[in-house]
């Protein structure tokens, strides 16, 4: 676990695509000066990484970007969200900071500690969470200059299994779910999400993960900005935990390159 000269990657699609491909989660790697405050052993830790890690979505994200005609932009987090995770608030307004999972993590999936409780997460979201989030608002603020509109689909997945982290993990898991947002989330948007992964098996909405990621700048105010979470239940399409992508990876990769076409037009 070395440093990493690009933490993240916008990687670019089609001039008149306004669809960005958000993969925050699919990455294992920690630098060197983060890992030296992680107390976890390096056998613990890879475990961790296992479960915490949204193992092969890059892979489906890229698959997609490839067959979908017009192709999506792609926005991929290159570091583990054990650094930091670029899809919590940096402050008391995060709900997962109850059980020490926000924008730095000091608990574990199983609840043991990962870093000290009296870490100071400050260095650490100056360092890492502050250029991700200035990067992704730019790249949204980009296609909506280009195309009039962006459509960010942020794509994850989560185990079969609630893990004990999970503070709404009680309800349904089905194979795919997706998350919403009242005000960016339009009705065709979901809809499109609906037909493209529905013929291919069950979808719910907003159980066991709601909600959706919309840069701050822009999040309630900029209804040009379209956005749903894609959550893709591991047994479909990969061995768990941590383990290979199975076959599912590219029938699921068709389902995403569906949906970016329907909402590329």
């Amino acid at each position: 676990m070395t440093d990493v000269p690009h933490p993240f990657e916008l990687l670019a699609g089609a001039a008149r695509s306004p669809v960005i491909l958000h993969v925050p989660h699919s990455a294992r790697e920690i630098p060197a000066a983060v890992r030296a405050g992680i107390v976890l052993d390096e056998a613990a830790l890879g475990r961790e990484l296992d479960h915490i890690t949204d193992a092969h979505t890059a892979r489906l994200a890229e698959l997609a970007a490839g067959s979908a005609g017009v192709a999506p932009w792609r926005f991929v987090n290159r570091l583990s969200r054990l650094v930091v995770d670029p899809e919590r608030f940096p402050d008391e307004r995060e709900e997962m900071r109850a059980v020490g999972m926000g924008a730095v993590y000091t608990r574990t999936t199983h609840r043991d500690e990962l870093r000290p409780a009296d870490t100071d997460p400050e260095p650490l979201i100056e360092r890492y969470f502050r250029p991700y989030a200035r990067a992704m608002t730019a790249a949204v603020a980009d296609r909506l200059a280009a195309t009039g509109r962006a459509v960010i689909i942020d794509v994850h997945s989560y185990p079969t299994a609630r893990l004990p982290y999970e503070l709404h993990g009680d309800g349904p898991r089905p194979p795919v779910c997706l998350g919403t947002d009242a005000f960016h989330t339009p009705p065709a948007l979901l809809e499109a999400a609906l037909t493209a992964f529905g013929r291919r098996g069950e979808v719910g909405l907003d159980s066991p993960f709601s909600g959706t990621y919309v840069p701050l700048e822009f999040y309630g105010k900029r209804p040009e900005v379209a956005a749903l979470m894609v959550e893709i239940r591991r047994d479909t399409y990969m061995t768990e935990p941590g383990g290979p992508a199975g076959p599912g990876l590219h029938r699921l990769a068709g389902a995403l390159a569906d949906l970016v076409a329907a909402v590329s037009g």
